[in-house]
């Protein structure tokens, strides 16, 4: 059935053949079901663009998090360099003072 046109002649249809109760019961919670899925999909086309902003949003909050992960990181390595820099450049001195008084 792709039309409300051709429901009210399957109805019709249906009452002149004196379908059983049981029968009937079930077409009709068929119909209830069917019913709750047409307002289902509707609200969630009418709520679509709302959660597809919220997404959105979602998106670039986690990009700026990790964004500001990897400048902490960066300036974590960084400092380390300089560190290791200045040790090293501390033993340097001391090598070669021990090689002044040495010689």
């Amino acid at each position: 059935m792709e039309t409300v046109q051709e429901l009210i002649p399957l109805v019709r249809e249906m009452m002149a053949q004196k379908p059983s109760r049981k029968l009937v019961k079930l077409y009709v919670v068929g119909g209830v079901l069917a019913l709750f899925g047409v307002v289902l999909s509707l609200m969630e086309t009418v709520c679509s663009p709302f959660t597809a902003a919220s997404r959105l949003r979602e998106e670039e909050a986690a990009r700026a998090t990790l964004q500001a992960a990897r400048e902490r990181q960066a300036l974590q390595a960084q400092a380390l360099q300089e560190k290791d820099k200045q040790r090293g450049a501390i033993l340097f001195s001391r090598a070669l003072a021990n090689r002044q008084h040495a010689s």
